[in-house]
């Protein structure tokens, strides 16, 4: 079975069908991350141990997403697609079963959010190497804003303050509904119509696809680049974040929020990158490509480096806002690049590699975040990684529009 071919005009019915999975995939998303470090707190106080579950989702990026990649470009996508939102699912039913029967506890804590974390990197590994097949290429801005706005959305505006409710009505009841939102999702995903599975040559073992899209990344000076960047940048977020709730929820903590209210809080970053989702092509015009991922990285550094200067909610969320905003520029203008410089039969192969480097540093953020924390303090954790992403400007200073557009042209060339 071979690819669908994007329509010449519009998005098209599939892309709005994709739309609606990814929304709901991503406000189970959003539900969940917020209920785990919480539903922890039940069990025990220690940084390390609450920055274990940031880990633990985050490592199966470290450790399959070269094979998702190469699973991406061998199978069918959607399908693949189906089937990790399916094991989602099972699994939050499962957990919560557990934490009903008393059988529940912080080691199986860990172990769901490992087995989430890999169903994740098959999930959106596989939904960033459809896309193009989806939509036209030249309409791919578009259709990255339009998604990355309402994953966000889900993911960081709607989904944190409704898990903090849900964990205050019932632990349980915080994992069902995310749980049956990936099966809902799995209901709209099989409204769209054909195969998009990539034609291959020839048979290949997964080691020699693998080693296929690592050096096509590696070669690619700009991808490797920006993989680099991210990769960087998701180091100091997920230290960051991986200890905040310990600083922001209690009443003995700086910030002295209650539950809900850390969860209010954490919209704000979902707001900026909402508004800077359907903006970043205004963004993109005003300020070029490469001027606007500069001052993206500005807000990066606000958004971890706030915090190390008040306590303040309300300034704290407003650094969130902005440093949302940044983030959902850079995402659209690099991801839309990658979707366009990247031949589609490595496109899934390719995104792994990239997000090997880009995501794989997060399980060590997290783990660095909770041993900074313990040995020293939050505000030396978020002062620490606000320089850090400062490193970033500096390297994007090399990097100009006419690279991109260069790229660009050289890969619709050899298309």
């Amino acid at each position: 079975m071979t690819a669908t071919t994007p329509r010449s005009t519009g998005l098209g019915r599939s892309f709005w069908s994709l739309w609606t999975s990814s929304s709901l995939s991503n406000l189970a998303d959003g539900v969940l991350k917020i209920a785990l470090p919480l539903t922890a707190l039940r069990f025990t106080d220690s940084p390390l141990l609450i920055a274990g579950l940031a880990l633990a989702l985050s490592l199966p990026w470290l450790l399959f997403s070269l094979p998702a990649g190469a699973l991406a470009d061998r199978l069918d996508r959607r399908r693949v697609m189906l089937a990790a939102n399916i094991v989602r699912g099972l699994l939050a039913g499962a957990l919560a079963l557990a934490l009903t029967t008393g059988l529940g506890g912080l080691w199986v804590l860990y172990a769901v959010a490992l087995c989430v974390g890999t169903a994740e990197t098959l999930y959106d590994t596989s939904a960033q190497s459809i896309l193009p097949q989806m939509v036209p290429r030249t309409r791919l801005d578009r259709a990255n804003g339009r998604l990355h706005a309402t994953e966000m959305a889900m993911n960081q505006f709607v989904g944190p303050p409704l898990g903090g409710l849900l964990v205050t009505a019932g632990l349980a009841l915080a994992l069902v509904v995310p749980g049956a939102l990936w099966l809902v999702a799995v209901g709209a995903l099989l409204l769209v119509r054909g195969g998009f599975r990539v034609e291959r040559e020839r048979s290949t073992t997964m080691r020699a696809d693998i080693a296929e899209g690592l050096r096509f990344l590696w070669r690619h000076r700009l991808l490797r680049s920006f993989a680099v960047m991210v990769g960087i940048s998701n180091f100091a977020t997920n230290a960051v974040f991986a200890v905040f709730v310990l600083y922001a929820v209690g009443p003995d903590s700086p910030m002295g929020l209650s539950e809900p209210a850390y969860g209010v809080l954490l919209t704000a970053t979902a707001l900026g990158v909402i508004l800077g989702s359907l903006t970043a092509a205004h963004v993109v015009r005003l300020l070029g490509r490469s001027w606007a991922l500069r001052a993206s990285v500005i807000t990066f550094v606000g958004l971890v480096g706030v915090p190390a200067l008040t306590a303040d909610p309300y300034l704290i969320g407003a650094g969130f806002l902005v440093g949302g905003f940044g983030m959902a520029v850079w995402n659209v203008i690099t991801v839309s690049l990658r979707q366009r410089v990247t031949p589609d039969h490595v496109l899934g192969r390719v995104n792994s590699g990239y997000r090997l480097l880009a995501w794989g540093t997060m399980p060590l953020g997290a783990a660095a975040g909770g041993l900074i924390t313990e040995f020293t303090s939050p505000t030396w954790l978020f002062a620490s990684m606000a320089v850090l992403t400062s490193v970033i400007l500096v390297w994007l200073l090399r990097i100009d529009g006419a690279a991109m557009d260069r790229a660009e042209a050289d890969n619709a060339a050899a298309g």
